[in-house]
């Protein structure tokens, strides 16, 4: 008789312990999402500038996409690698004896909500993939054809409705499952998901849905504080409906490491907020900083929306140190009394310095020791954006009125400190074409730097508006006189709202052909 692996498991062995089925699920939590993924994406949005070397989303955006992309690969492989996960677990669920029935329901749901999100992902970026639901055979990967996107759309949005119910709320969750998949996630998810097809009924139903029936969802608020929503000290707050987790010391990123200030003891910088994110956050009176009669190019930054500072380092802007220091941040040029004050001056696009003379705070997380290697989890879903998303569809569904902005943007503003009427109260006689760009900025405004802001320039179809054309930095350059030019971005509305189908996958299997369009086969 042979022996029984003690150290390496079988197939035969593996399922016969929930603990291993446990760490299957794990893998597919990390293969669902992670910071590096929504960084790369908020990189491909008029937010950022990538300036230290071309990555692939610098190119991307420059108009210089083609099939033979490394992130076109690594996105492709990286999901159906996740998917692959999700489909051997749903296989072997029946199989794990020491799981009692309500736990395999849970586990089978959660299972099935990352499958979901990831061709969510999937059909965003290459819209028609190949789609199936039981984990396939090498020669079968090599046959198969893409299916039509709303297909799988509809897929998503059965499964959502199918597994809501065997989620928990969050109410019920566990201290020790805090960051699980709950009901809650799929309402928002079902939401976004119909934001993003422009299904506006559908849309307002989910956040309607999560607003009002919070003890069937679980009980969620804006949490007090923007700034300290993105810190440590209160992950899991109520405006959380789910984040991507991460264990200090064990489990960790560090983007922040080269996107802070350098005088915070970042290592230079190679990912810097643009101009036109800066000029989209209003004044305190609630008008865009170009209207508003008290703006001065020597000081451009004060009486600005609170969550500008929250989100971006600016010339006089304030960081916290490590060691509980605050100081001043100094970016101007001829700015900076000493060699500290100075590091973060800008030069040219080539210093380690910033390219635009802006750095990144949100999630800053001061509790780091050493290369800014963080634990800080990454919000996916939070309430904010519901109100948000419910603002949009009834505005697009003709019913935005006092009554709808009193219950979504209002209090957004109001938790982001603004305290005049003219900010907080509803815009009477604005036209519809206005108020369109009034919630589009404050989307922008509330959740800049959280992977969002490419995903909703796609779906208004606005890459011309957004995406096209020279990028610029803050009001330094010659002499402070300019502002400071950068690339030369080129958006075709013909071929950049999808990508290409990866080069190898297209040699490996045929039938994943013809390409996108404006892409070579």
């Amino acid at each position: 008789m042979d022996p029984v692996l003690t150290k390496e498991f079988t197939d035969a062995t593996y399922w016969e312990s929930a603990a291993n089925a446990e760490l299957m699920v794990n893998m597919a939590y990390n293969q669902m999402y992670s910071a590096d993924k929504m960084w790369n994406d908020e990189a491909l949005s008029d937010n950022i500038y990538e300036g230290r070397s071309a990555t692939d989303q610098r190119l991307i955006r420059n108009g210089l996409a083609n099939p033979n992309m490394p992130r076109f690969a690594s996105e492709w492989s990286d999901a159906y690698g996740g998917l692959k996960t999700c489909h051997v677990f749903l296989a072997n669920l029946d199989r794990v004896p020491d799981g009692n029935e309500a736990w395999k329901k849970r586990k089978s749901a959660e299972i099935r909500f990352i499958r979901a999100f990831i061709y969510f992902r999937l059909v965003n970026f290459f819209g028609d993939v190949p789609f199936f639901t039981s984990d396939i055979t090498l020669a079968e990967s090599e046959t198969i054809k893409r299916t039509p996107k709303a297909t799988i759309l509809a897929f998503i949005h059965d499964e959502l409705s199918a597994i809501s119910m065997m989620l928990p709320n969050r109410n019920e969750l566990a201290l020790s499952d805090r960051g699980r998949i709950t009901r809650g996630a799929a309402m928002a998810f079902q939401a976004r998901a119909y934001l993003y097809e422009s299904n506006w009924q559908k849309t307002a139903d989910y956040c309607d849905s999560l607003m009002q029936n919070q003890g069937v969802y679980g009980t969620y608020a804006l949490f007090n504080s923007y700034e300290g929503l993105f810190q440590p000290a209160n992950e899991y707050n109520q405006e959380v409906i789910l984040d991507y987790a991460y264990v200090p010391g064990k489990k960790q990123w560090n983007k922040l490491y080269d996107a802070a200030p350098l005088s915070a003891g970042a290592r230079l910088n190679a990912y810097a907020p643009l101009q036109s994110l800066v000029n989209n956050y209003l004044t305190t009176k609630g008008i865009p900083i170009t209207e508003d009669a008290a703006y001065s190019d020597n000081n451009p930054y004060v009486n600005r929306d609170p969550r500008m500072s929250a989100t971006i380092v600016f010339h006089g802007g304030k960081w916290t140190d490590f060691n509980g220091t605050i100081r001043t941040i100094y970016t101007k040029p001829g700015t900076g009394s000493n060699d500290t004050e100075k590091a973060d001056v800008y030069i040219n696009a080539s210093a380690n310095s910033s390219p635009t003379g802006y750095y990144v705070k949100k999630y800053y997380d001061p509790s780091v020791t050493q290369d800014y290697n963080s634990g800080l989890n990454i919000i996916m879903f939070r309430y904010a954006d519901v109100l948000l998303m419910y603002a949009e569809a009834q505005h697009q569904l003709g019913k935005m009125d006092a009554s709808v902005w009193n219950r979504t943007i209002r209090p957004i503003r109001d938790r982001a400190k603004f305290t005049a009427a003219s900010a907080l109260d509803f815009p009477t006689g604005i036209s519809a074409a206005a108020l369109t760009t009034l919630i589009r900025n404050e989307r922008r405004s509330e959740l800049a730097l959280e992977g969002l802001r490419y995903y909703d320039i796609v779906r208004w179809k606005a890459g011309k508006t957004y995406l096209d054309g020279t990028v610029t930095g803050a009001k330094f350059a010659n002499g402070n006189s300019d502002y400071i030019r950068l690339d030369n971005r080129r958006f075709d509305d013909s071929r950049d709202y999808l990508w290409s189908v990866p080069r190898a996958q297209m040699d490996l299997n045929k039938n994943l052909l013809p390409n996108n369009p404006g892409y070579a086969n």
